[in-house]
């Protein structure tokens, strides 16, 4: 996603009824979301999007009631969390190999995010409210790497927790 100037980002992540993954990820194309822009995860959570809006209110009307209610009745989402960037943490291009969503002491939240970006396979580090404190996008050739990097990412002072999701290597 290519970042307007005073425009506001946020993620929404979405955990699917069984079965029912591929189902959610075909109704998030149709809504011509970019396909750079919607993540499969394996992890807690299944499929992580990217939004950039200029309001809350476009968001709310544009997206996240449309994205909430896919599958209607059926409830093929089981959960939403939805996370507003309040400090981006870089922009690429790049297709990341995993998020790693981490929890921070409150009092070290800026130079946590500054200590991430230090980091040459941290691809962004956000800064959100919501149930984490920052998302972080990270590249790594294998889950080795991954391991590494992961390692090197909880040994900054200041972060508390970190759950991680690898980015599924195929499109439903």
């Amino acid at each position: 996603m290519k970042r307007r100037d005073n425009t506001i980002k946020a993620y929404m992540s979405l955990s699917c009824k069984v079965g029912h993954y591929g189902d959610v990820f075909g109704e998030l194309l149709k809504m011509d979301i970019p396909v750079g822009d919607i993540f499969l995860l394996f992890g807690q959570i299944d499929i992580l999007c990217k939004f950039e809006f200029d309001t809350l209110e476009e968001f709310k009307k544009g997206w996240f009631n449309r994205v909430r209610l896919i599958g209607g009745e059926e409830a093929w989402i089981t959960r939403t969390m939805t996370f507003i960037v309040i400090q981006s943490g870089g922009e690429t291009l790049e297709e990341p190999f995993a998020f790693i969503f981490l929890n921070t002491q409150p009092r070290n939240l800026e130079s946590v995010q500054e200590s991430l970006l230090k980091i040459s396979q941290v691809l962004t580090a956000d800064t959100v409210f919501g149930p984490y404190d920052v998302i972080c996008s990270v590249r790594a050739h294998d889950q080795k790497d991954l391991e590494r990097i992961i390692s090197h990412i909880q040994r900054i002072p200041g972060i508390q927790g970190s759950m991680t999701a690898i980015i599924a290597g195929m499109r439903v």
